[in-house]
């Protein structure tokens, strides 16, 4: 378990340079990310390469006793470059091009900047391919930030077309699977297919998704250029990329095959602010929503069944939210903790230094911009000083989520107030609160061992997908499918039978209406007996040979089924309508997890969670509040005691369920 830093020594007089690396080194950190935009720095006319500041930066770190990551500074070109050649550009939707000046503004389809890329990464890998100080590669950095995921330029209207040459058997074939009878959308041939620009009317779902995933392949093959390289140079290199945190457009998924492990950068003051929905609490402001951070730890690592590195971890205030609140004391510390308990292997404060210059001297670093230390120095140092190597997390639950069932929901949300992330969510956040860990991973993921699979909004299913989830019930899974599932087929379009379509014999009860409701709209219903509510979407259920376990109380639906179970071979299907509310999520998934024989807790306060990885459980308090904790007589605390304070964290040696949780006033 390693702590690491981003570095940029290229900010910063080399006379400085010594003296930072040792200071990171007295910290106890491990790995020193650095190069991410150095492009310009290194080659700052053509051909003319100046690379000895970074081989001094890289030679400090390894004599200090430490590892460089080094990445590939893609993200940011050189202004020489654009200016050579202009249509290495991005394009907005209206066809408004992304100028140099920031970042990611460059197409992935270029076959320019492709060329480029080639040329760049290759002098960067073998300028480095035996330094003994360089552990692996980042490709360059965080793919699609600022909505660049999706360009619309001519580059890729060429290379949409060429995409769906090679799915498509003929022109026919794409106006039969899209559905281009309506409104007169069919083409005469592939050449008269553009992306999808701005058009008077919402454009139609299925060239939207395929658009999607278009866009999302031409990622994937950019990335792919800069893992290949890597390998060719050293194939002892590990080599990752850093996700985001609820990011939407590019399907992490995707790109883990070409992957070793995945990387994300953790901001959680930010993301409970721009990224989810609801306003954040004080406590929320000061360390953000466990469950929104722990649920991205347990997609990147869920991507590869290993454990996955946070690449950027929150040092301190940041620059980009609406606010920047100071975190809690103690806060850096504890995201470290929480990070490690939900399996990362490394996490690496995103900065070292608080920068002096452009766009980010708003964000904090492990030290101020004087190079004096700044609060989440402290706790990284502490942080380093704790940890202790650890097994990969075994999760018994599995989370499914899929990146295209979200982009079908997103295109046509039938509701304002629909977010997939935040449907999601209500059911892994009621895992959580019983200090269940899940791995949250691709529907087309081996399940056969996890004890019990959540699937909240399995929108797009095809007879493989349904034939899956059947073997893993019937050879004795326990399933909970949630609303919206079953609806369409791939194509995005409605399946010929109700929802959930090819699973309605599984779950044996099918969909006979839905409606999404606003927030003025009572929405309550009974489950087991006892009144619950819900929100913005309902599904009215006929049971067929399935056990109504829950049945609306309000509004047009009264009556109506909305909670189905039933039996297949040895297991157990149960069908939600609704998006739950907190409570009856709760209900539900604990119900599953008690029928699926999954140890739990009882429910834990909201601001606390637990989490259990090799035989080590960490109690973390993301709220002001002292925590008790009740454990078995002969369980040792590693890190903390059986009190903790506010921002605070404990490490026992006992199993998550053998644990209980209380608020200390309580």
């Amino acid at each position: 378990m390693s702590i690491g830093v981003c570095y940029f020594p290229e900010h910063w007089p080399s006379d400085n340079w010594e003296r930072d690396v040792a200071q990171m080194a007295d910290a106890g950190l491990e790995y020193v990310r650095m190069a991410e935009f150095s492009w310009g720095r290194v080659e700052p006319e053509r051909g003319e390469f100046d690379f000895e500041w970074l081989d001094e930066a890289v030679e400090l770190v390894g004599e200090y006793g430490m590892e460089a990551v080094l990445c590939t500074p893609t993200a940011t070109p050189p202004k020489w470059l654009v200016d050579e050649h202009p249509d290495i550009l991005q394009a907005d939707e209206d066809g408004t091009l992304r100028e140099w000046g920031s970042r990611r503004f460059t197409c992935f389809n270029s076959e320019t900047y492709r060329k480029e890329t080639r040329r760049i990464v290759r002098k960067f890998v073998d300028r480095y391919a035996d330094n003994p100080h360089v552990a692996g590669w980042q490709t360059d950095n965080e793919f699609g930030c600022h909505e660049t995921v999706r360009c619309y330029c001519d580059d890729c209207a060429v290379a949409f077309r060429d995409w769906l040459r090679e799915k498509y058997d003929d022109i026919a074939d794409l106006n039969e699977s899209w559905g281009n009878t309506f409104w007169s959308q069919q083409y005469d041939s592939f050449a008269a297919v553009d992306p999808p620009r701005p058009s008077p009317a919402e454009r139609h779902p299925s060239r939207l998704l395929d658009y999607y995933r278009f866009a999302n392949d031409s990622v994937v093959e950019y990335n792919r250029i800069h893992a290949d390289l890597i390998r060719e140079a050293n194939d002892d290199w590990f080599v990752t990329h850093n996700f985001m945190g609820d990011f939407a457009s590019l399907d992490a998924y995707s790109l883990a095959p070409d992957l070793d492990f995945l990387g994300w950068d953790s901001y959680p003051t930010g993301f409970v602010q721009d990224r989810r929905q609801g306003d954040a609490t004080v406590p929320e402001l000061r360390a953000g929503d466990p469950d929104e951070v722990s649920m991205n730890h347990d997609i990147y690592r869920g991507a590869k069944q290993k454990p996955f590195w946070v690449l950027e971890q929150q040092p301190g205030d940041v620059n980009w939210p609406p606010y920047a609140p100071q975190p809690g004391e103690g806060a850096m510390r504890l995201w470290a903790h929480h990070a490690v308990a939900h399996g990362a292997d490394a996490v690496c404060y995103f900065r070292w230094r608080r920068c002096r210059e452009g766009q980010e001297q708003y964000h904090a670093g492990l030290r101020k911009a004087d190079g004096s230390a700044d609060r989440g120095y402290h706790d990284a140092a502490q942080t380093a000083e704790e940890l202790f190597d650890l097994d990969p997390v075994d999760a018994p639950v599995a989370i499914l989520h899929d990146y295209e069932n979200l982009w079908a929901t997103e295109i046509q949300p039938h509701s304002p107030d629909w977010d997939y992330w935040s449907h999601l969510r209500s059911y892994y956040a009621a895992a959580r609160r019983h200090g269940v860990q899940a791995d949250v991973v691709h529907p087309e993921t081996d399940l056969s061992g996890y004890e019990a699979v959540v699937a909240p909004a399995l929108h797009l299913v095809d007879e493989d997908l349904a034939g899956n989830l059947t073997e893993y019930v019937e050879s004795g899974g326990h399933l909970l499918l949630g609303p919206r599932t079953g609806l369409k087929d791939p194509y995005n379009k409605l399946h010929n039978a109700p929802a959930p379509g090819p699973l309605a014999d599984l779950a044996g009860a099918t969909v006979d209406q839905h409606e999404s409701l606003p927030s003025q709209v009572p929405t309550e219903l009974q489950y087991r007996g006892e009144s619950f509510e819900y929100r913005t979407w309902a599904e009215w259920l006929v049971p067929e040979d399935a056990e109504s376990l829950g049945e609306f109380t309000s509004g047009t639906a009264a009556g109506n089924s909305a909670v189905t179970t039933t039996e297949r071979g040895d297991g157990q299907v149960t069908l939600c309508g609704v998006w739950p509310e907190a409570d009856l999520a709760d209900a539900l998934v604990s119900d599953v997890l008690d029928a699926a024989g999954v140890a739990r807790t009882h429910r834990l306060p909201d601001s606390v969670r637990v989490a259990e990885r090799d035989g080590y459980s960490w109690v973390t308090n993301f709220g002001p509040a002292d925590v008790q904790i009740s454990a078995p007589e002969d369980a040792s605390f590693l890190v903390g005691s059986a009190e903790i304070g506010g921002y605070d964290v404990a490490v026992v040696e006992a199993g998550a369920h053998e644990l209980g949780v209380s608020i200390a006033d309580d």
